[in-house]
């Protein structure tokens, strides 16, 4: 069987069964070995179909074969390169989160960093992908021109988050490194989120105190916010039955966090991590306590002393416990405490079960927040640190819906440590995105959500004889690639109305 195909290659059978298959490999020069002079064989660079009896090229760039050639020769479905790309997304995420990848480099092999890296940016660009579709979505965008040759198969995926599950140790130097960038004055905002997991393999999958009302085992996540750097800095797993005050020093300890000032709720009061603060100097706490807690009766905390300086509607007063050698400050939001007498009318008498004893009881706690710090802060200052945790709140929302992390999708505790790893270098990158969108103005006009569809349709295709192109796009969508820095439109200057001025000659 004579086929044309090109020069300086020869033909093999690569199957036993039928129908034969063949392969077509170059000869790329000979080699002497032991007085004898021996060809030397080069790559795959194409097949023979046996039906059209004609050579199949693997690339245009196979030797005597023209891009024409290889469309004409080659079948869409085997067609390997995509020409139509996400691109916008892509490029304006890799923009701000560069450093991020650089950072991952001195953890981790190069190769490993960068796969890291764009199966965090994929699962940003590409809100809800599926582990085994992220090759797909590596192909068609423009993560795989920044990036290419990423291996991201589903059982490739699989295995390495395993990988990086079983190497934990790095993820926590990694943490830790990040840690690094808190100072001495910032606040640290300390929440935890419940994720689905109904593994029957791993150790973290349980049933957590929410499990009543969701009927699902859960993993716990917990994440620390820097509120003057604005993005997340660390994170950690936990069983999902690990209640927040059990988890609160260990996760302090393991990120080392020595310095700064951590803002928890009412889940991570500060004698859950005593030792933590008693060894760090520089390290501080901002914690409400229940409305109930005994300290609020014994130090008279809800008869107030005048109202803020810059809100009258706000009562206070601030004492000193000296047993526990701390500051509180006790507030009564006004607004806040006719919300709540509200609901708690509405409550009782839709139950039939007013009492007007209790009614005075709890009409003393409506509107109220009790802080307890080692600081010796104002009232204002105080009220403001505290009001600043609805911050860490917009973490876990962005983390869960603008990311759609809700739940874990894979099983072992090697492969949640991995995943949840990715996950939180997602929500790093969607933060650094928010910060830039605030910067650039656009949260003016529009939501993360609407941003990032717009982003979605900035596509580039790849021309023949051009390269690759934008598409054509529309005015508004322009305007925003404008003011995100990604193009760069020279208009020419409008003229001015009227005939131009006649030049005197003399």
């Amino acid at each position: 069987m004579s086929i044309e195909r090109p020069k300086n290659s020869f033909v093999i059978r690569t199957n036993k069964t039928e129908p034969a298959r063949y392969a077509v490999r170059s000869r790329v020069g000979c080699k002497y070995v032991q007085g004898r002079r021996l060809p030397q064989n080069g790559p795959v660079i194409g097949h023979i179909d046996t039906e059209a009896r004609i050579f199949v090229p693997l690339s245009p760039e196979s030797e005597n074969v023209s891009n024409t050639t290889f469309l004409a020769s080659t079948r869409v479905s085997q067609y390997e390169t995509v020409d139509l790309k996400d691109w916008a997304n892509v490029i304006l995420a890799d923009r701000v989160f560069k450093p991020v990848l650089e950072d991952l480099k001195r953890f981790y092999e190069i190769h490993d960093a960068i796969q890291i890296y764009v199966i965090a940016l994929l699962r940003v660009c590409c809100k809800g992908v599926k582990d085994y579709e992220l090759q797909e979505a590596y192909q068609t965008s423009f993560v795989s021109e920044l990036y290419p040759k990423v291996a991201l198969s589903k059982n490739t995926v699989s295995t390495f988050l395993k990988n990086i599950g079983k190497a934990c140790s790095r993820i926590i130097l990694f943490m830790q490194d990040r840690v690094k960038n808190v100072k001495a004055d910032h606040h640290l905002l300390i929440d935890g989120t419940l994720k689905s997991n109904e593994s029957r393999i791993n150790s973290l999958s349980d049933y957590s105190r929410k499990a009543l009302k969701k009927g699902t085992k859960d993993i716990s996540v917990m994440y620390a916010f820097d509120l003057e750097l604005k993005e997340p800095i660390c994170s950690k797993c936990y069983p999902g039955n690990m209640l927040d005050l059990t988890a609160y020093e260990d996760f302090i300890t393991e990120n080392n966090i020595t310095q700064g000032i951590i803002v928890g709720d009412k889940g991570f009061p500060s004698s859950g991590a005593k030792s933590a603060f008693m060894n760090n100097k520089n390290l501080h706490f901002i914690n409400p306590l229940k409305r109930d807690a005994k300290i609020i009766k014994d130090l008279k905390l809800y008869e107030y002393s005048g109202t803020l300086s810059n809100n009258e509607y706000i009562l206070y007063k601030k004492e000193f416990d000296k047993e526990g050698n701390k500051w509180l400050y006790s507030f009564k939001d006004l607004s806040l405490f006719a919300v709540e007498e509200k609901d708690y009318l509405h409550r009782v008498n839709k139950n039939n079960k007013f009492s007007a004893e209790k009614y005075e009881e709890k009409r003393k706690e409506f509107g109220t927040i009790v802080l307890e710090t080692d600081l010796d802060l104002s009232p204002e200052i105080a009220f403001n640190s505290y009001n600043s945790r609805w911050e860490i709140e917009l973490v876990m929302r962005y983390y869960k819906h603008a990311c759609d992390f809700d739940e874990t999708r894979v099983h072992d505790d090697y492969s949640v440590l991995g995943s949840e790893f990715c996950d939180f270098l997602s929500s790093l990158l969607t933060y650094k995105l928010i910060n830039y969108f605030d910067e650039c103005e656009l949260f003016n006009t529009m939501t993360y959500k609407k941003i990032m569809k717009h982003l979605e349709r900035a596509k580039k295709v790849n021309l023949p004889n051009k390269g690759w192109t934008l598409r054509k796009i529309s005015k508004n969508l322009e305007d925003i690639l404008i003011k995100l820095g990604l193009l760069d439109i020279q208009k020419a200057p409008k003229k001015r109305r009227g005939r131009p001025k006649k030049n005197n000659v003399e």
